[in-house]
């Protein structure tokens, strides 16, 4: 009697099931949606599947979403709301699409159990503390003193929340040290396009300043985007600084841990500091030289200082043009320029005398940090300090909030510039020299809040927050606690760091 075998599967292998991951019906779904949309609305439907598939693409790899936001932000965070997209800014609906789809994909995991829980650091008790103030705090005492609340007050308490979102998008998105330095090349080479046409704006070439007028424009006024100030893709000559400070600390804490590309390094700085000069932002020109003595404080080189004055010294021959005009200003019978004179005529008229009534330092006056003016070109007056504007727009808790965030910062940056060899004690080295710039500049503007720039320095922040995942990237050779740090003569030194 004969027997019915089997055949054993072939090499002894089973096939695997195929692992569900949520992804199903969301393809499904933007499926339907897609299609129903092509028949009325072709173009939306267009962008739906573009959408649908970002979204896919961030589900599969959410690094993705760090360098999208990183990389895109600086270069679309001038443009108004409502001109590209309805309702929204490009890089808000941007955020809004990643944080969604990383949201949805961390609900999944948490399904499966694949996620483990990580409670809020200082850090990130410090963001929070300053959104509270700013927001739900200062709103309820507006409500307590009687004071209508507009849609402008409301807009304004979200800024911080948006900077928040922004921070845990690149937190929960970047894991590791080789995702982290792609993001600090996105964001140095994002920079580095932003400086250009900066640089080419000041200088009226190109027809630069014809094409920023028309998808640039703020509230409708065209002219800081028409002057010799180099307001670029973010709208704004101060942030526009900011931002390439800050990617100037990244580049060379970059090449200062590689030594590699050297030509490439010295062209990219060069182009930084060109486009910080390009501003033509006299608070700019101090950041720029405070971030440059932050810069050879944390990296203890001070041969980088003196590379970078040379560079500060050849720039300013370049867009001599620019720096004339600024110069101009104190040929007034004043002494002064007149935008300085505008603004302490703003601050004292608009701001101080409300400010100091009715015990309302303590809380602070509204959300909102400007107030209607019709005779301005824009319709509004801003305020134009930067701790003044934490007192208006959150009194005494904000203030020391602010305080307490860049104390954390800083000492979390230079513990890291100091520890690590990497990726992420460059980043380290550019929140550190980041935050002291903001500090000292906070003087003039509120630049906690700028778009672009204050982006930049919360997903740098983020991007910090991945040390926590593991251990410190050991120089060959010698432990984890050392960091090779730049000698005064260029040679490289080890510093044994406290445990």
């Amino acid at each position: 009697m004969s027997t019915l075998t089997v055949p054993a599967p072939a090499f002894g292998i089973r096939p695997r099931r195929r692992r569900w991951t949520g992804l199903e019906p969301l393809v499904l779904g933007g499926a339907v949606l897609a299609g129903g949309l092509a028949a009325y609305r072709p173009l939306l439907a267009v962008a739906a599947c573009g959408a649908l598939l970002l979204a896919g693409l961030v589900w599969r790899r959410p690094a993705v979403a760090g360098y999208l936001l990183v990389g895109i932000t600086p270069l679309v965070a001038g443009i108004d709301r409502g001109v590209a997209i309805p309702f929204f800014r490009p890089n808000e609906a941007l955020e809004l699409l990643l944080g969604a789809t990383l949201a949805l994909r961390w609900l999944c995991g948490l399904r499966r159990g694949a996620v483990r829980f990580r409670g809020p650091g200082r850090l990130e008790v410090a963001i929070v503390a300053m959104a509270v103030a700013n927001s739900v705090v200062l709103l309820l005492a507006m409500s307590v003193r009687g004071q209508e609340i507009t849609a402008d007050d409301l807009l304004y308490s979200l800024v911080l929340w948006k900077l928040l979102a922004l921070y845990l998008i690149v937190r929960a998105a970047v894991r590791t040290v080789p995702e982290v330095r792609i993001c600090l090349l996105v964001s140095v080479a994002a920079a580095c396009v932003v400086a250009v046409i900066g640089i080419l704006q000041g200088l009226g070439v190109l027809g630069v300043r014809t094409f920023l007028t028309h998808y640039y424009s703020q509230f409708g006024a065209v002219t800081q985007l028409t002057s010799v100030r180099g307001s670029s893709t973010l709208g704004l000559p101060a942030a526009t600084a900011d931002l390439m400070i800050l990617n100037l600390a990244l580049l060379t804490a970059l090449w200062l841990r590689e030594r590699r590309r050297t030509a490439l390094f010295c062209a990219g700085v060069a182009v930084l500091v060109l486009g910080c000069l390009a501003a033509g932002e006299f608070s700019s020109m101090l950041g720029l030289v405070v971030g440059m003595g932050a810069l050879a404080l944390v990296t203890g080189s001070a041969a980088v200082l003196g590379f970078l004055g040379v560079l500060l010294v050849a720039g300013a021959v370049v867009v001599w043009p620019v720096i004339s005009v600024r110069l101009a200003g104190f040929g007034h019978a004043s002494g002064l320029p007149p935008s300085w004179l505008g603004r302490l005529h703003n601050l004292t008229t608009y701001f101080w005398p409300e400010l100091t009534s009715h015990w309302n330092v303590l809380l602070g006056v509204r959300p909102a940090a400007r107030v209607p003016v019709p005779t301005q070109l824009t319709g509004y007056v801003w305020i134009e300090s930067g701790y003044l504007w934490l007192l208006w727009g959150g009194g005494l808790p904000l203030l020391g909030a602010f305080l307490f965030f860049v104390r954390v910062g800083a000492s979390r940056g230079w513990r890291l510039a100091r520890t690590r060899s990497d990726a992420m004690g460059a980043a380290g080295v550019a929140v550190f020299v980041g935050l002291v710039v903001m500090a000292v500049l906070m003087v003039f503007d509120p630049h906690l809040t700028y778009r672009g720039s204050a982006d930049a320095l919360f997903a740098l922040l983020a991007l910090t927050a991945c040390a926590d995942r593991g251990r410190p990237s050991a120089i060959p050779g010698r432990s984890p606690a050392a960091v090779v740090a730049p000698a005064a003569g260029g040679r490289l030194r080890a510093e044994e760091t406290r445990s």
